[in-house]
């Protein structure tokens, strides 16, 4: 969004997007419904790729590339190219901070098992895909009743996993009123959803 607010700024200018990660534009909300099947085909997640936004607005965009550094001073900021390894500079007239963010991973007991997912980005969803294919797994826990923990309840329901939810409110999707967000609960409920209300999770420990 950043990069396309800029475009819409001025005109003759240079602008260079740099993106950690491998994918720049994708549907967030659509993941768990493609890990449900609802989405079936993978590319229709993504909305635009560097190439395309490139030839859109004439930005540079360049994935796979972590800034490292800023220099104020220099008006300069160190880069590295995660496929390579190498490193370079590249300076600026105006710079813009747009790094998003990563998932809150609680400093519990076991959070660290390969057996836990948290659900972000493209490469999120890839591995918990990689799982569901390759392990088949029954149940599942859903840490959290809020949007997405009730998009990937209802997905890994759709993909015949029993489903419990923990949320340490006393409902689910806390922005909604009591009484609607008891409408979400209850159907969840009839579809075979567990529920853990006002509670939460103190460690994890894996089981054969």
């Amino acid at each position: 969004m950043t990069g396309t607010e800029a475009e819409k700024c001025k005109e003759n200018r240079q602008i260079i997007l740099f993106e950690k990660g491998e994918y720049i534009s994708y549907a967030n909300c659509g993941l768990p419904y493609y890990l449900g099947g609802t989405i079936a085909d993978r590319s229709r997640l993504f909305v635009q790729t560097p190439e395309s936004f490139n030839e859109l607005l004439n930005v540079d965009v360049r994935s796979q590339s972590e800034v490292l550094s800023v220099n104020r001073e220099a008006k300069t900021v160190k880069v590295k190219n995660l496929r390579d390894g190498s490193e370079y500079e590249e300076s600026y007239d105006k710079l813009v901070l747009s790094p998003g963010a990563d998932p809150v991973k609680p400093p519990l007991d076991g959070i660290e098992s390969k057996r836990i997912f948290t659900i972000r980005n493209v490469r999120d969803t890839d591995a918990i895909k990689a799982f569901l294919d390759t392990h088949r797994p029954k149940r599942a826990i859903v840490v959290g009743a809020g949007f997405i923990g009730l998009e990937m309840a209802e997905n890994l329901h759709e993909s015949g996993v029993f489903v419990t939810i923990v949320e340490m409110a006393a409902q689910v999707m806390t922005p909604l009123d009591y009484e609607m967000a008891a409408e979400v609960h209850q159907h969840l409920k009839v579809k075979g959803v567990e529920f853990y209300l006002k509670d939460g999770v103190s460690s994890f420990k894996e089981t054969p």
